[in-house]
């Protein structure tokens, strides 16, 4: 068929790294299979929602429940927070997350499109504002101020203690 006149050229080639003498896995030396979960808040803004079982339920040195009871109190606390946390999240996640987006939108275009232009418009409008009103104090409310300083100025105050 042709197979018996090519030729056979099959040499077998083991490195140290490719035979592995010893009994430990394979696996162990390759890097981890499952990629650690990424950090989901890593500005640690609910820093304050990490509460362990230690800190809601803590028994003093002089009254000790049963072991059991500790046991199975602490397995059912994790497991509760667990659960429910994981429903809650399920059912409110995304209608949550609709309704902050919706107000992040909101707070965003009232922000750029209504209070800057208004706030710009009056940073505009005041100078001149400011110069006419300093004239009009320095022409009418000064004057009457100084005179009526003056007049004042001779009038001599004294406490007498009875």
């Amino acid at each position: 068929m042709g197979f018996e006149n090519e030729k056979s050229e099959t040499s077998i080639i083991l490195d140290e790294d490719e035979f592995n003498r010893s009994v430990e896995p394979i696996l162990n030396k390759k890097d981890k299979v499952f990629t650690e979960t990424p950090d989901r808040d890593p500005q640690d803004t609910n820093g304050n929602l990490k509460v362990s079982f230690e800190d809601v339920v803590g028994e003093p040195g002089t009254a000790h429940s049963f072991d059991k009871v500790w046991i199975g109190s602490h397995a059912v606390f994790e497991l509760v927070k667990y659960v429910l946390y994981r429903l809650l999240t399920t059912v409110l996640a995304i209608p949550l997350s609709f309704v902050a987006g919706v107000a992040f939108a909101v707070l965003s275009c009232v922000h750029i499109w209504v209070a800057m232009p208004a706030i710009r418009s009056l940073l505009m409008v005041l100078p001149p504002l400011r110069t006419v009103w300093q004239s009009l104090t320095d022409r009418f409310i000064a004057p009457l101020f100084h005179s009526a300083g003056a007049c004042l100025s001779a009038v001599d105050a004294k406490v007498l203690e009875n």
